[in-house]
């Protein structure tokens, strides 16, 4: 899966005379992590939440309300603008950008094509939803987990299984835990036992929570 099948196309972005006041606003109402600042089609930077809050007058400031609203109309967010902005081009793999916002703590990234220009945004809440589509959570089925040796032909040999079954995958995942390697696979039925039977025939370690359970008590 690739960024550009993913990005957010239509997102809120504010310039550099936005005032501050209206950024956190429309920062509260998308949900996005953070703002991207554009002037003219050209990406400049971002502002995050911390930016904006931080801008605001303390509780403890000496002014009155009505001196507070006057001079927070005309504070705007070319004042607090960060300009370190990350971006990435949309061919770039779905997993390579989750990977880089986790490393740099990063709300989101921008995408831009090949002329530098904005056409898009991804951020967390996508992330979230990639992982969940890719698991196919949202098809319904039964998910079966297993632990399998780092070897040629696993997910080979147990599409074999599913497909004897007379069964459909849904989706797979492979993951690392403990220095072992965890197979998710979810299939297109309600009840997996038969499936899993099969597997622990051939040798397959077929896993559940209790097997876990010891590493959250």
């Amino acid at each position: 899966m690739y960024v550009g099948l993913k990005m957010l196309r239509n997102f809120v972005t504010v310039t550099p005379k936005t005032p501050v006041l209206e950024a956190q606003k429309l920062l509260d109402q998308s949900k996005l992590g953070m703002l991207l600042v554009v002037d003219g089609g050209k990406l400049l930077g971002y502002v995050r939440p911390e930016d904006l809050s931080a801008s605001l007058p303390s509780i403890m400031t000496s002014l009155d309300k009505h001196e507070i609203k006057y001079l927070m109309s005309k504070l705007t967010v070319e004042r607090i603008i960060r300009k370190d902005i990350k971006t990435i081009p949309p061919e770039t793999e779905i997993e390579a950008a989750a990977d880089m916002m986790f490393e740099l703590n990063l709300a989101g990234l921008a995408v831009v094509d090949h002329q530098g220009q904005l056409i898009g945004y991804i951020n967390r809440s996508v992330m979230l939803d990639v992982l969940v589509e890719e698991m196919g959570h949202r098809e319904g089925g039964s998910r079966i987990t297993f632990e399998a040796d780092d070897r040629p032909g696993v997910l080979h040999e147990v599409a074999g299984i599913i497909a004897g079954k007379g069964l459909s995958i849904i989706s797979t995942g492979t993951f690392f835990h403990t220095g072992k390697r965890i197979v998710v696979v979810r299939v297109d039925t309600r009840d997996a036992s038969a499936i899993a039977a099969a597997l622990q025939e051939r040798g397959y370690k077929v896993m559940g929570p209790m097997d876990f359970m010891h590493e959250w008590q």
